[in-house]
């Protein structure tokens, strides 16, 4: 029996010991590749919602080439508005019915005529005019045209005085535009109309994004995509309305007459679905990581949907092309890694404004308690009395 006794606690020993030698070895393979444990679930999960946004982002645009240029449907107008209604049907019943996100109470009538109407005026007519291009244009070249968006966002910046005027940025913004140049100039199915929506479109968007910076963030106003749809988007379906009369409802009464809509009603729905999903992926992801991992996911769906398009729908990419693309990519990253930089710089400035802040605070406090006012003990009782 005693031996039994010995041979069992020697086999938990053993066990005990092998368990303890396994996690160790964890931490140590851990250690080297300098990630904790929730650091390496926090990656994974940044990882997901990278790959989350980038297939409803990339889903969405092919979604929209293929109904728009493909399947009978060359109507943007109309399929921004029905996106537009079908997003603040969902967004309402997040809101108003699952709770999921909470409305602002900051946001009355005339916060919302002064500072969201202007806003989704410009959202409305970013979408009219980035849709319309698809009609045009092959997804390939639009993607390598959206390169320009640093360069038309940093000069309504000047313009607004936002953004100061910098000798190293207008070079990097030269370079950008070269390479869009190159590209557009290597384009085989190179449409006029189609550059003129889609930089139309672009411009939209750059102000639309500096009046969000201007109206709304400058005024701690501070919109999730959520309740972007809920605020934003019926006032861009208003606006489209007008739009939509006068542009597409003729052509379209008239195409339902000869030939009718081929259309099926599920894949409409399945195609603002995938809309509101795209926003919940961007709700997700900034929420969950960073606007910074955001825009460089961005710069891998670019490549990614040159690729897909270019095989789904058999869009030529010529070399010089992806010359011309490569060049705006290479000074795209730099701008990025450039705004990087100065926030880091400008965050450590402000870190150590505050330390210096809390040691004059401590040194302060501390002279105050010096002067302050401690009567001696008057007997060695009293004093024994003090120290217990």
């Amino acid at each position: 029996r005693d031996a039994r006794g010995y041979h069992r606690r020697k086999c938990q020993q053993k066990v005990i010991r092998t368990t303890c030698q396994s996690k160790a070895g964890d931490r140590i393979v851990m250690k080297r590749i300098g990630m904790s444990e929730p650091d390496l679930v926090e990656a994974a999960a940044s990882y997901a919602y990278v790959t989350l946004w980038i297939s409803f982002s990339a889903g969405v645009i092919l979604f929209n080439k293929w109904l728009l240029a493909y399947k009978g449907f060359p109507f943007p107008i109309a399929l921004t508005m029905f996106h537009m209604g079908f997003c603040t049907i969902l967004a309402s019943m997040a809101i108003n019915v699952f709770r999921w996100v909470d409305p602002l109470d900051t946001i009355n009538r005339n916060v919302y005529m002064k500072k969201i109407v202007p806003i989704g005026a410009l959202y409305a007519a970013s979408l009219w005019f980035c849709n319309s291009a698809y009609v045009y244009l092959s997804v390939s070249f639009i993607q390598m045209l959206k390169a320009l968006m640093p360069v038309i966002v940093y000069n309504i910046g000047i313009a607004a005085k936002l953004e100061s005027f910098d000798a190293t940025k207008l070079a990097n913004m030269a370079v950008i535009s070269l390479g869009v140049a190159v590209a557009s100039y290597g384009e085989l199915n190179f449409n006029l109309t189609g550059v003129i929506m889609q930089l139309m479109g672009l411009v939209a968007e750059a102000l639309r994004l500096v009046l969000v910076q201007i109206l709304l963030t400058s005024k701690g106003l501070k919109l999730n995509p959520i309740t972007s749809i809920y605020y934003i988007s019926p006032c861009s379906f208003v606006f489209l309305i007008l739009p939509f009369v006068f542009v597409e409802l003729g052509p379209m009464l008239q195409t339902m007459k000869l030939h009718g809509i081929s259309v099926d009603p599920a894949l409409m729905l399945t195609n603002g679905f995938v809309a509101f999903g795209l926003n919940i992926a961007v709700f997700l992801l900034i929420g969950k990581t960073s606007a910074l991992t955001l825009n460089i996911a961005g710069v891998l769906k670019d490549w990614l949907l040159i690729g897909l398009s270019s095989w789904i729908f058999e869009a030529p990419v010529t070399p010089l092309n992806l010359e011309g693309y490569t060049i705006a990519f290479v000074a795209v990253c730099y701008y990025n890694h450039s705004k990087l930089r100065s926030l880091k710089t400008a965050t450590r400035k402000e870190s150590t404004h505050d330390v210096e802040r809390g040691g004059t605070v401590e040194k302060n406090s501390a002279m105050e308690n010096e002067n302050e006012y401690h009567p001696l003990p008057q007997d060695k009782s009293q004093a024994e009395r003090g120290l217990r």
